[in-house]
C-alpha cells in the first residue's frame, strides 16, 4: 500500500487552495508514515488546524473513518491564508497512482447554489 514509486497526482482543486510547499510537505509526511508503518487504510484525510506559528502549521491525519488519528506539525513560513477554511485534503491509494484531492465536503461547500 502507498508504494511511493507510483505516480503522485495532485488535483487542480488542491493546487488552487493549498500552497505548493505544503503539498510537498504532505507527500513527505506520507512517505514518513509509510516508513513508520502506520498507513492502515487506502484513504487518508488531512485536516488543517486554524492555529499556526510564524514558521510552522499543524494538521491531523485520519484513517479508518477517523478511528486512527495522528497530529503533526510542518515547517512552513509562507502565506497562511489557506488555513481557517475547513480544508480537508483526501489522499487515495489507487492501483497505479496516489491521488490528492479536496474532500467532497469542500467541493459541496464551494458549489453554487440556486437562489429562490
Amino acid at each position: 500500500m502507498y508504494e511511493m514509486t507510483k505516480k503522485l497526482r495532485v488535483g487542480d482543486d488542491v493546487k488552487a487552495r493549498v500552497p505548493q510547499a505544503v503539498i510537498a510537505g504532505l507527500w513527505d509526511r506520507l512517505k514518513a508514515m509509510r516508513q513508520e508503518k502506520i498507513l492502515i487504510d487506502a484513504t487518508i484525510a488531512v485536516m488543517f488546524s486554524d492555529d499556526y506559528e510564524d514558521d510552522k502549521i499543524f494538521f491531523m491525519t485520519l484513517q479508518k473513518a477517523g478511528s486512527f488519528a495522528k497530529e503533526y506539525e510542518m515547517a512552513y513560513s509562507g502565506p497562511k491564508d489557506f488555513l481557517g477554511k475547513g480544508t480537508i485534503v483526501i489522499i487515495k491509494d489507487r492501483p497505479k497512482t496516489i491521488q490528492m484531492s479536496l474532500s467532497d465536503a469542500n467541493k459541496q461547500a464551494e458549489a453554487p447554489t440556486e437562489e429562490s
